[in-house]
């Protein structure tokens, strides 16, 4: 089978990867963990849920779910908060991590004082560190196999710093095709720094789109949702947590739209001939 499943954790981002048997992860949702102890930081958290739908749907023959590699996207912790949590997991083996280095230099200051981006990094470190898990932190442009897919890491941001933006700005983004059927997975990427027109400029149509920043603020300008012109939307959020500007820019193009936290998740089936099939009700 070969599938993206996009999983049901609120409003955060768990993204599993399948083809041919191999699995790789993007992004391991919201943690229960809370370092720097503010109030405003005490999210509910989605790692059980995620170790028990990895447990019941990736493992081998060894019994254990191996992945081929882990992406995170950015330095937030609605998209590493769980990785260090499948990392303590004896029966849960990543092969790989790719991880930018996390860098306040481009944040505004308020994010920087008052979120806990640099804590959940270093806790993913820490944690591939202790399983002995190589970490790549450059790789902008590369091309990997999994499977039937080839995969395309992009990197959006813009280095120059001219005005100081948050650490969405910094989102991987990865492209996924087969068949000529091809897949955009953004992260948070919005455009307050240009990513989107970045973006943009290197893929062009795409017949799925993992909508930036789970639909709300700085996400999916008109221009963007017109260049993708994706058939299938997936919004990580209700639908009433999804701004309704970005809603609108999504169905003025045609887009079918799913929320995950409505619906139960989503695995979109990629068939031979590159023919995507859509099934909901994943998980809880």
């Amino acid at each position: 089978m070969d599938a993206i499943h996009i999983l049901n954790t609120g409003k955060s981002d768990c993204i599993i990867l399948e083809s041919e048997g191999q699995f790789a992860m993007i992004d391991a949702a919201e943690d229960n963990d809370n370092p720097r102890g503010f109030r405003s930081l005490a999210f509910r958290g989605y790692e059980q849920e995620i170790t028990n739908w990895v447990l019941s749907h990736c493992r081998g023959q060894d019994g254990k779910a191996t992945f081929a590699f882990l992406l995170g996207t950015h330095a937030h912790s609605d998209h590493l908060g769980g990785f260090d949590t499948l990392l303590a997991n004896p029966d849960i083996v990543f092969q790989k991590a790719y991880l930018k280095p996390y860098t306040a230099k481009g944040i505004f200051p308020m994010e920087v004082h008052f979120w806990d981006n640099r804590e959940v990094y270093e806790q993913t470190v820490q944690a591939l560190r202790e399983r002995e898990v190589p970490i790549v932190e450059q790789f902008d442009g590369e091309q990997v196999r999994l499977g039937n897919f080839r995969l395309t890491f992009l990197n959006a941001e813009d280095r120059r710093y001219r005005l100081r933006h948050g650490e969405n700005c910094h989102s991987v983004v990865t492209l996924v095709e087969k068949d000529g059927t091809r897949a955009l997975l953004v992260g948070d990427l919005n455009y307050k720094s240009g990513g989107e027109k970045r973006i943009m400029q290197k893929v062009g149509k795409v017949n799925l789109l993992k909508v930036g920043h789970h639909g709300t603020v700085g996400s999916t300008s008109a221009a963007f949702a017109k260049a993708m012109s994706p058939e299938i939307a997936v919004v990580t959020n209700t639908r009433s947590g999804a701004f309704p500007d970005v809603k609108q820019k999504l169905k003025r193009v045609g887009a079918k739209i799913y929320y995950t936290a409505d619906c139960g998740g989503v695995t979109v089936l990629v068939d031979g001939g590159g023919k995507l099939t859509v099934k909901t009700g994943i998980m809880p």
